[in-house]
């Protein structure tokens, strides 16, 4: 979602952000939420993301700024989707326009990273989690019941659901929905379930899981549809490729191991969420080996969570 405030004599008259997909950009609710528009021809707009110029499923946004006048423009970062790459400043520089580019352009840039993700690389942004025991477990080798064995508390498992609303999906293997038989929703936090992302190589889940009930989409992947098995493109690029060509723009991989290393593997991921238990379990299921840049490290009662960038 793109921010945008507008501002006349020190305060704020007019703020709004993108709407879903197919309303309102940030620019246009904002221009919208101000009551005197005359005021409008005084006024600076402050944008995360560069106005479009081109017309999608809305018209250009730098036509609506021109239209009413908008002397000054501030903007976070510019899109370089092809589409407007610096076309939506040339043209309000052309129009009169004073335009200042590149204020907090790092935090703006943050904030897009899904967008410019998927644009530019073609593929979501993939953030990996799991849960580890103290001594490098991620589960047991074997359980006598199909349900899930938590090694995190219940105050770190309630931040995974706050994730799963924050991101577009989730992606586990079929071996996970055999042994826990998820649900893969948000239950512990209010917002949108996440659309539910199986790979299933065999093809032979039955309906009677929960990933199958009626309260989030679920997409199944197999050889019979979405993936060559054999094929000599490696299956994680294989399943970025589906999940690009359906607009997932983020995804969160919650595992198991194979599905995990995979995409390490493939260095295709940008975050890496761990939490790390005080039980240990001896032996087991080893976590996944992730090479990436610690950035953060938060203790959550008796876990601790580690957040890793890719470089």
């Amino acid at each position: 979602m793109v921010g945008c405030v507008i501002v006349y004599n020190g305060s704020i008259i007019g703020e709004g952000f993108t709407s879903p997909y197919g309303g309102n950009h940030a620019e246009v609710n904002a221009v919208n939420s101000v009551v005197n528009k005359d005021l409008l021809k005084k006024a600076t707009l402050y944008v995360t993301l560069e106005p479009c110029s081109h017309y999608g499923k809305t018209p250009p946004c730098s036509d609506l700024i021109i239209k009413h006048k908008i002397p000054n423009v501030v903007i976070g970062c510019i899109d370089d989707h092809t589409k407007v790459a610096g076309k939506g400043i040339e043209k309000l520089k052309q129009s009169g326009c004073k335009v200042t580019v590149g204020v907090m352009a790092n935090e703006c840039k943050e904030h897009h990273k899904r967008f410019f993700t998927f644009h530019n690389k073609k593929r979501p942004y993939i953030i990996l989690k799991w849960a580890e025991t103290a001594d490098g477990f991620i589960a047991p080798l074997a359980k006598n019941e199909q349900k899930p064995i938590w090694i995190s508390n219940i105050y770190s498992r309630q931040l995974t659901h706050k994730w799963r609303t924050e991101e577009q999906a989730i992606l586990v293997g079929s071996n996970t929905v055999k042994q826990d038989n998820p649900s893969l929703t948000a239950r512990d936090w209010v917002g949108n379930n996440p659309i539910r992302v199986i790979i299933n190589k065999t093809g032979n889940l039955s309906n009677d899981h929960n990933i199958f009930n009626n309260q989030a989409e679920t997409l199944v992947l197999s050889d019979k549809t979405h993936i060559d098995w054999n094929s000599k493109s490696t299956i994680a690029q294989q399943i970025c490729n589906v999940l690009h060509e359906r607009d997932i723009n983020s995804i969160i991989i919650e595992g198991g191991l194979q599905t995990l290393q995979s995409f390490i593997n493939e260095n295709l991921w940008d975050e890496a969420r761990v939490f790390t238990g005080n039980c240990c379990f001896h032996k087991g299921i080893k976590a996944p080996d992730l090479n990436g840049h610690l950035i953060a490290k938060h203790f959550i009662m008796n876990d601790i969570l580690k957040l890793y960038k890719n470089d």
